[in-house]
């Protein structure tokens, strides 16, 4: 099957945290070769898209640009900003989360806000304390809009599987008996603005990484089709079991011609 662009996840799937996946260098040295566009759709909301970039070519020998990288951090911007019109002035957020996170909503406008805010965004913090979630909590009681970065109970690395924003966002969730919105995988919404920022259609992409219930639930709810390698999160025996299978599988990269 030919694509004219990938959407590919990061964790799991080009890395395990600082461990390499040596056919993911490959994988992408292929896709440049053939000057095939690919969009690193990740879920992780704790660095900058040039941070990212700074990882993948220091650590994993991979190169790639920033315009190259969607986060839910960006994905987050972008709707709170076409909620309000493209607008965001006099609008605020409390947010739980790293610097990747925070840059992005400064970056269109919103100021920070601890005790009324308009929106409280969650996701994964390293430095996480009872006093931000009791702030947060207390935003969401007072009415602020409530929303997850990405559902990722767990993020592979070379320790092992390790608790994700998922795991953060579920105990504001259970504090404040409200279920948060969710911008990243796997929901169709960061797929479909990750479409947007590539010009291209579903029917032209290809979601790749390694966990069935973001990545490739994300390809399946945004009607693309997906490729699963295991790498990372998902097991064989775990996927067989899933009522709607992965468009394509594979145990490597490098078993996939682009």
């Amino acid at each position: 099957m030919t694509y004219k662009g990938y959407m590919i996840d990061l964790d799991g799937t080009m890395y395990r945290g600082k461990e390499r996946i040596p056919e993911a260098k490959a994988f992408i040295e292929r896709l440049q070769a053939k000057h095939i566009p690919f969009l690193f759709l990740t879920n992780n909301t704790t660095k900058t898209p040039e941070a990212v970039c700074q990882n993948l070519r220091v650590n994993h020998d991979i190169q790639a640009r920033p315009e190259a990288v969607y986060t839910p951090s960006l994905a987050t911007a972008a709707w709170i900003l076409a909620q309000n019109h493209g607008d965001v002035r006099g609008k605020s957020v409390y947010v739980i989360g790293e610097l990747g996170l925070k840059q992005a909503l400064l970056d269109i406008g919103l100021r920070f806000n601890e005790v009324d805010p308009d929106y409280v965004v969650v996701g994964l913090d390293y430095d996480v304390t009872y006093h931000k979630f009791e702030l947060a909590t207390l935003a969401i009681q007072r009415g602020a809009m409530f929303i997850g970065t990405n559902a990722d109970t767990n993020l592979p690395n070379e320790r092992g599987h390790v608790p994700g924003a998922g795991s953060v966002i579920a105990l504001v969730e259970r504090s404040t008996q409200q279920k948060a919105f969710y911008i990243g995988k796997p929901e169709a919404i960061i797929m479909e603005q990750g479409l947007a920022r590539m010009g291209l259609t579903k029917e032209d992409v290809v979601m790749v990484g390694d966990n069935y219930n973001t990545d490739i639930q994300a390809g399946i709810h945004a009607g693309i089709d997906t490729l699963l390698v295991y790498t990372g999160i998902s097991t064989k025996e775990a996927v067989a079991a899933q009522a709607v299978q992965p468009t394509h599988q594979v145990d490597s990269l490098a078993d996939w011609e682009v």
